[in-house]
């Protein structure tokens, strides 16, 4: 039986988009063993070889999940009903504490509160900035933050083009789309810069905040992209109050697009971390248009137009 002292990595969420790519990417990379936690492992034994329970709101179930754990990755899920992420994050990384975990790494998102001096308020962006400081006052040997961009999915899923009242597809939404302010990625790859800060903490592993950045457009640069591949997607500006009051939780999006168009997604000029975490990764991250050929199938119809 082969012996190994290859260090232990838990990583909490690894049925979500960005627990399973670190998975994924860990197991690929064969330098560590794989511990995926989450709060049904009955239902997830293939993740893994080794595969916990663990669930954040219960704080007791992560000592066993971290324990012998060499590396952490947390991710927090916000959407999810009742959770509280500051007490979920805060129990996490106590419990890695108590369990001599040498390097943490956490999934945050930039501080619009602070980047807007309070102008725009994006609880679900704000609310991971805020665990920042928690994991750096936590005094773990080696600590890492990866900032997920604007996911390239999301243009498949919950942002989907919809049939509008003038009969055309595409986008409604409350800013302006000239103006190049998103950052965007695949998700997927998150896992290789994960995986690449556990393996060079020596380079990413002192408070380091590594964006996965594939591409930074304008949503009339995101439109153009999938109408040259033979989409007819329409974009409509509309005021951010009327926006407000298409669906719950409208008015919080509606902020974070305001807070796009004023700073970018990222917020400041990130050139220098995107060009750390894509050395970290050992990879540039697919560019959109590359994603969109493979994830956006053109209509029928423009295919064969096109051949």
């Amino acid at each position: 039986m082969e012996r190994t002292n290859k260090k232990l990595i838990a990583v909490v969420g690894a049925t979500g988009q960005q627990g399973g790519a670190v998975v994924r990417a860990l197991q690929a990379g064969n330098q560590f063993k794989v511990r995926a936690l989450t709060r049904n492992p009955a239902k997830h034994r293939e993740l893994s070889g080794e595969v916990i329970q663990a669930d954040l709101s219960r704080p007791e179930t992560l000592t066993a999940a971290f324990e012998g754990a060499h590396g952490v990755f947390l991710v927090t899920n916000v959407w999810e009903q009742g959770a509280n992420e500051d007490e979920q994050a805060n129990a996490a990384v106590r419990a890695a504490k108590d369990a001599g975990v040498k390097h943490f790494v956490w999934s945050t998102l930039p501080d619009v509160e602070a980047i807007s001096g309070g102008k725009f308020h994006v609880p679900h962006f704000t609310g991971k900035a805020e665990v920042d400081r928690i994991v750096k006052e936590a005094g773990f040997a080696n600590h890492t933050f990866v900032i997920a961009p604007f996911y390239y999915q999301n243009l498949i899923g919950v942002l989907a083009p919809q049939k509008q009242t003038d009969e055309s597809v595409g986008w409604v939404l409350p800013f302006d789309p000239t103006v190049r302010s998103i950052h965007m990625g695949d998700i997927t790859q998150i896992g290789d810069t994960v995986a690449g800060a556990f393996a060079h903490p020596d380079q990413a592993g002192h408070g380091e905040y590594l964006p996965l950045v594939g591409d930074f457009m304008s949503f009339n640069e995101i439109v153009d992209t999938l109408n040259r591949r033979g989409h007819n997607f329409s974009f409509k500006q509309v005021p951010k109050e009327v926006f407000a009051g298409f669906f719950a939780g409208a008015a919080e999006i509606a902020e974070m697009f305001g807070y796009f168009q004023a700073h970018t997604y990222l917020g400041s000029d990130s050139y220098d971390q995107i060009a750390l975490a894509n050395k970290i990764a050992g990879r540039q991250p697919t560019k959109f248009s590359a994603w969109a050929q493979v994830n956006f199938p053109a209509p029928k119809n423009a295919q064969s137009a096109a051949r």
